[in-house]
């Protein structure tokens, strides 16, 4: 009975991490194990398995991770992002400061991940809070909005990066179908949604943002960060390179033709790992070198970014493991089985089973992966299919409905002074429409593609 195994694993591992508090990484072996002696493997092959499911993931993702973190703190610390959003809110005007936030946070959120980038514009945005005498709320829906969609849809960021690279996507197409697929869910989620939020939790927008949850924070004078278009430059340039390689190889394909040796050049510096290399490379001189901020400074920027994501990248080996005991259990080719004869988009279903494991699990990232597991065999039997479509389709049910078992349920709570029921009528309400709206947009490219 595979899928019962599933959904008591699914159960253990909720009981592990959200009652008995388990470190998320020793409950996903934990929850590994248990289900590889259910699913009645080999005890000689349930280490393998699980070796071969952390490695397989780590080894495809722990470069493209590590460095991003690194290039966002750099970016952070040297004072860059803080003038990219400062910039934009003063080139948009009160009037359209809510498009000011989304755009700022977009940028901002290519480059890093949510919890970095919700910690480093909240100080922001409720200096403009203040100033403008309007509601934290206000600024935060569409904030929140552009964050986690840049989390769910668009690599570098760990989960689209892990199931693209799962799935056997192409980053760059991941990436172009990505920004596509973000802008109306930004837009829904963030700006349209406000309106909707004021009448359906009134209260949540008569609050006050207490900074005291976000620790010792770094203050700027505008004067003292670099300038406006180089921090632009330097937090966007991995993007830029991944998405020059995919417009290229897209000509390439369309006019049939070698390319020669300066395609061959573009690929190789458009490969994710390269184009991050490249761009903190840039990052060090832009943000320190051409600054005269201390190689040293730059160097303890990167260090204290590398050990904040040790865990994480424990987290998402965790995960591999998982999804690897799925694979090597047989639990997808049960599924794939019970789906051949049904009429139903790999599409839809990977959205679904990405979306049942976020709200039972909590993580996005976790999720992600563990329905990469339950997919890929389904994927063999259903013919052609958009993989870098079925990689955003998992990315946006993984993004569906957070609540009390997800990290950035009680991060958004906190930072804006939420009760229980303001953050579910803001933040969880608003993760539903990205997700929703994200399959969405996947099904009208996949009419296209």
């Amino acid at each position: 009975m595979p899928l019962v195994t599933v959904v008591l694993g699914v159960i253990l591992l909720l009981i592990l991490i959200s009652i008995l508090k388990i470190n998320t990484f020793v409950a996903l072996l934990i929850t590994a194990m248990t289900v590889a002696l259910l699913l009645g493997m080999p005890l000689g092959n349930i280490v393998t398995s699980i070796q071969n499911g952390i490695g397989g993931t780590l080894g495809s993702i722990a470069i493209i991770f590590g460095i991003g973190a690194m290039l966002g703190r750099v970016i952070a610390d040297a004072g860059g992002a803080y003038r990219i959003a400062t910039t934009l809110i003063d080139k948009f005007g009160q009037k359209r400061i809510q498009w000011a936030v989304v755009i700022a946070s977009f940028i901002i959120g290519v480059a890093m991940f949510f919890e970095v980038g919700l910690v480093l514009l909240i100080p922001i945005v409720y200096s403009i809070i203040r100033e403008l005498k309007i509601s934290p709320m206000f600024l935060g829906i569409p904030m929140l909005a552009a964050l986690l969609a840049t989390h769910g849809f668009l690599p570098p960021h760990p989960g689209p990066t892990v199931i693209a690279e799962q799935y056997g996507a192409d980053l760059g197409t991941v990436l172009l179908y990505g920004i596509f697929i973000a802008i109306p869910a930004i837009w829904l989620g963030g700006p349209i949604y406000t309106k909707l939020a004021k009448k359906i939790v009134p209260s949540a927008f008569n609050k006050e943002v207490s900074l005291a949850a976000l620790g010792e924070q770094k203050h700027f004078k505008l004067e003292e960060t670099p300038g406006f278009g180089i921090s632009l430059i330097t937090a966007t340039l991995p993007v830029v390179l991944m998405l020059t390689k995919t417009i290229v190889d897209l000509i390439v394909q369309v006019t049939e033709s070698d390319g020669g040796f300066a395609v061959t050049i573009i690929d190789f510096i458009g490969t994710p790992a390269v184009a991050m290399l490249i761009s903190l490379v840039f990052a060090f001189y832009t943000m320190g070198v051409a600054r005269k901020i201390p190689v040293k400074d730059v160097m303890n920027s990167c260090s204290s970014a590398a050990a904040g994501i040790g865990l994480m990248i424990l987290i998402i080996g965790g995960g591999g493991a998982f999804k690897q005991v799925l694979i090597d259990g047989g639990v997808g080719d049960y599924i794939a089985t019970i789906f051949a004869d049904v009429n139903i988009s790999p599409l839809i279903l990977a959205w679904v089973v990405a979306a049942i494991l976020r709200v039972a699990l909590g993580s996005a990232t976790v999720a992600a992966i563990s329905t990469a597991g339950l997919v890929i065999p389904l994927l063999s039997a259903t013919g052609d299919v958009n993989l870098a479509l079925v990689a955003l389709a998992t990315g946006a049910g993984s993004c569906i409905a957070s609540h009390v078992n997800d990290a950035g349920f009680w991060m958004v709570k906190e930072y804006f002074g939420l009760s229980l029921k303001e953050t579910f009528g803001t933040w969880t309400i608003l993760s539903t429409i990205v997700s929703v709206v994200g399959l969405g947009g996947v099904l009208v490219l996949d009419l296209f593609l």
